[in-house]
């Protein structure tokens, strides 16, 4: 049985799957501290406001479809800051029917409670492009 900081963070991040899923923008947003920084392998850490940005183009019709499975591994919580490890899976299909991207890697996430609740403060993924799922 998980602690009940623990089962916060891990519905933080079951959420984050569903909404991001579903395209849901705002939920996500919801779901991060005004600070938060996103590190990315090769690339410049990424702000909240990027992040909303590249969400916002990807998220409707016209942007990919968006699947993922995260499987936290631990969770640790030390008073009002805690950090999950996980393994992420995430499959992106283009909107005009091409192939689907796969891409997979464990992901360190570091988060902080704010008025009594878990917001994602800090997030390092290692996803790398994986071989695409046989047909």
């Amino acid at each position: 049985m998980y602690s009940d900081d623990e089962a916060q963070i891990r519905a933080l991040i079951a959420t984050w799957m569903a909404a991001t899923r579903a395209g849901d923008v705002d939920t996500v947003m919801d779901l991060m501290t005004d600070d938060v920084v996103f590190l990315l392998p090769g690339r410049p850490a990424m702000s909240r406001a990027d992040f909303q940005a590249a969400a916002k183009l990807q998220a409707g019709n016209a942007g990919p479809r968006i699947d993922g499975a995260s499987e936290v591994q631990e969770v640790q919580v030390a008073g009002d800051w805690a950090f999950a490890r996980a393994h992420l899976t995430v499959t992106i299909t283009p909107p005009c029917g091409g192939a689907p991207g796969l891409r997979a890697g464990p992901v360190l996430s570091v988060f902080c409670k704010e008025q009594g609740r878990w917001l994602l403060a800090r997030d390092a993924n290692m996803l790398t492009a994986q071989a695409a799922p046989a047909a």
